[in-house]
């Protein structure tokens, strides 16, 4: 779909989204998520097994991304640092720039069935005490 084919309302979406992108910057630039006075919450699903979700770090992470430390944003959550990588491209080849070596890959990401196994085999390996697994757990 080349970007003169969008809906019109799709482009109604873009200030909302750059207003509410920007604030999310500020955030994570201005307050600390791993201080004691963070106004961030804490994961409720750790908070109340101990174990760390798909998504425990992402907030730390994207801390560190903002302040242009990748090295500590990989250790909170790698499948959020690879899957920030990605979302230019897709989002490209949503917009009509489809080139035919990214083609596999595209349709890999599109599938459910690749979302709903790389999912909880995520999750699963992040809570496994052994290396290389333990690489996986925030922090």
């Amino acid at each position: 779909m080349a970007m003169a084919h969008l809906p019109r309302w799709t482009w109604a979406l873009l200030p909302p989204a750059a207003v509410a992108g920007g604030g999310g910057v500020w955030l994570l630039r201005t307050f600390d998520p791993n201080s004691s006075t963070s106004p961030f919450p804490a994961c409720p699903f750790h908070a109340l097994t101990g174990f760390y979700c798909v998504g425990c770090g992402i907030t730390r992470c994207l801390h560190a991304l903002v302040h242009g430390d990748v090295v500590t944003a990989l250790a909170m959550n790698p499948l959020v640092v690879g899957m920030l990588a990605v979302l230019p491209l897709l989002a490209a080849w949503a917009l009509g720039w489809r080139p035919r070596v990214l083609a596999p890959t595209v349709a890999l990401l599109q599938r459910p069935g690749f979302w709903l196994t790389l999912l909880p085999l995520f999750w699963i390996g992040r809570n496994l005490p052994w290396p290389p697994f333990v690489w996986l757990a925030p922090g």
